[in-house]
């Protein structure tokens, strides 16, 4: 496959899950980002562009950046908060293909809390198990190189932030599972809340339970493609301009 062709299937499955985030509610007005690194580079990502609403974004909407957070195609501006925790992520971890950022209501709502761990209680939470840095030093807007860098680092090989008084950071290898994970997340996150809400006690599963069925879950990555193609043959059918 040619490096056009690349770039225009990543702009088509990323501004799918822009849309199918929206009719989750995982959107913000016209914050939050969605960025993916083109595959087989590691000097081109896509991200949406700054005024756009979810609902509205095309797979040509997308802005493609370089290595250096300079724009290469596209109309508009990418958000400074944007640049500065998309691009540096990218930049100082490979396994940070694809970085998801939302403030998604049930994840923020555990960010919020004193303690904001997410309890291994339910089978979607136990997919999340040891892969999750919980970050309590909100530092207010990220505006400049060292906040994106230190939320990096913070990161370091893990996959999942919970952002403390902030959001969630999702990274992974591919679109797909790293969907699939932010997806899963909120479900666990909605769970947990709800719970809570009892004034009830948690009802920790076993760890060794909790490992092995981690292991389970995460074995065949082939879920989390099929999520995303199912996803996309319903907006085929309802909303093809995504494409566009």
């Amino acid at each position: 496959m040619t490096l056009e062709t690349d770039i225009h299937d990543a702009r088509v499955a990323l501004a799918a899950t822009f849309r199918w985030a929206t009719r989750l509610g995982f959107h913000e007005g016209i914050c939050n980002h969605f960025s993916l690194m083109i595959p087989g580079r590691d000097d081109l990502f896509l991200i949406n562009a700054h005024g756009t609403h979810w609902s509205q974004i095309t797979a040509s909407s997308l802005m493609l950046l370089d290595g250096d957070g300079k724009i290469v195609e596209g109309e508009g501006r990418v958000e400074d908060t944007a640049l500065y925790i998309h691009w540096r992520v990218h930049r100082a971890l490979p396994h940070a293909r694809c970085v998801l950022h939302t403030h998604m209501p049930y994840a923020t709502a555990l960010t919020s809390l004193e303690d904001q761990r997410l309890h291994m209680t339910n089978q979607n939470c136990v997919r999340f198990h040891d892969r999750i840095v919980y970050d309590n030093d909100y530092n207010g807007l990220a505006l400049d190189n060292d906040e994106g860098d230190r939320i990096a680092a913070a990161l370091g090989t893990r996959d999942v932030m919970f952002m403390g008084n902030h959001g969630l950071l999702v990274v992974g290898r591919s679109l797909a599972n790293t969907w699939d994970d932010l997806y899963y997340l909120e479900r666990a996150c909605e769970n947990q809340v709800l719970a809570m809400s009892t004034g009830l006690p948690l009802r920790e599963i076993p760890t060794q339970l909790v490992e092995a069925t981690k292991n389970q879950i995460l074995s065949d990555a082939s879920y989390g493609e099929s999520h995303l193609a199912a996803i996309q043959q319903v907006l085929d059918q309802e909303e093809p301009g995504y494409r566009s």
